[in-house]
């Protein structure tokens, strides 16, 4: 699943493509798609259309465009999260069939034949919203668990901006339980030390909650526990605050450099608004590596079972924590 550094690389994306842009059609291609929308698939459409694309905005894993306001238009925003292969990819009028240039801009493995908007269509195209400038914006999921809604804006309980890309101190509603994220420039980082030792669980447990601190996923999870030399069944109540805060310097670090590259692809399922894919996945340290050495010690990486996914340490690094005597 995408996580921040994946996510904020389509924000920035969204934020130089499409601010300023109208909506002037939406068509929705499969339903599912936008299950999270109260009012269904045409009201999604109602919702959107004749309405102008504001700011791209971010907080953790969820992206949002900010719509604009007027008289009889609620203050809400299209929201957006992409699951497990969720893309919004970006096409420009160029993109149009042209003999010359069949496909321009499209994302990976279209289908040869263009659709009814005089684009080549993805195959797993969801949703469109065709834009005033002779643009598109494209929801792709080929696996279908990302989705799109039009909710409506709340405020933020602590006053400050709802994520990166605008100040306005508002969230859509179903974020307002995700917590701010560690590039947040909001977030509080000693209260988030005292509430990471108080949360009664494992580090990695608490590092994927995103009730918690948003933004980090199993990679950069695996990476953080690394470059802290913490293993993740470490309980949150014996960690130190010196130990939670060098954790919480790891992956924002972490992230932070995943970021400049643009994040993690392991395949074609995420790619940027250009259907470019980022590189960071040949920098990691442990996450994928079992079996390869430690790049600090040599020492093969391990691979473990962990919530019906896997966790990547290294046995010397990351010394697993004894089992509590009872």
């Amino acid at each position: 699943m995408p996580e921040l550094p994946e996510v904020e690389t389509v924000r920035d994306g969204l934020a130089r493509h499409v601010l300023g842009r109208t909506v002037s059609a939406v068509h929705v291609h499969r339903d599912y798609s936008v299950r999270r929308h109260e009012g269904g698939p045409k009201d999604f459409a109602a919702r959107l259309t004749g309405r102008r694309l504001d700011a791209a905005v971010r907080r953790g894993k969820f992206l949002w465009l900010l719509l604009d306001e007027g008289p009889g238009r609620g203050d809400d925003a299209l929201l957006a999260h992409l699951g497990m292969s969720g893309q919004l990819l970006v096409r420009g009028p160029a993109a149009r069939v042209d003999p010359d240039a069949p496909g321009e801009l499209c994302g990976p493995d279209p289908v040869a034949a263009p659709g009814p908007g005089g684009w080549v269509d993805h195959p797993h195209l969801r949703v469109r919203l065709e834009l005033d400038d002779g643009s598109a914006l494209d929801f792709v999921d080929q696996r279908t668990f990302g989705h799109l809604a039009v909710p409506d804006l709340v405020a933020t309980p602590d006053g400050a901006a709802g994520g990166l890309g605008s100040a306005r101190a508002v969230v859509p509603a179903p974020v307002a339980h995700i917590a701010r994220d560690l590039l947040d420039p909001a977030v509080d980082r000693a209260a988030l030390v005292e509430a990471v030792r108080a949360r009664r669980t494992e580090l990695k447990r608490a590092l994927l909650d995103q009730t918690l601190v948003s933004g980090v996923g199993n990679i950069y999870a695996d990476e953080a526990l690394w470059r802290a030399r913490l293993h993740g069944a470490r309980p949150t109540a014996t960690a130190r605050r010196t130990e939670v805060g060098r954790l919480l310097d790891a992956a924002a670090e972490v992230m932070t450099e995943a970021l400049a590259q643009g994040g993690t692809s392991f395949d074609a399922l995420y790619v940027n608004v250009n259907g470019a894919s980022g590189y960071f996945d040949r920098s990691l340290a442990v996450y994928g590596q079992e079996g390869r050495p430690c790049r600090r010690c040599g020492t093969l990486v391990r691979r473990d079972a962990f919530a019906n996914r896997s966790s990547f340490t290294c046995p010397v690094c990351q010394p697993r924590p004894r089992p509590r005597r009872t």
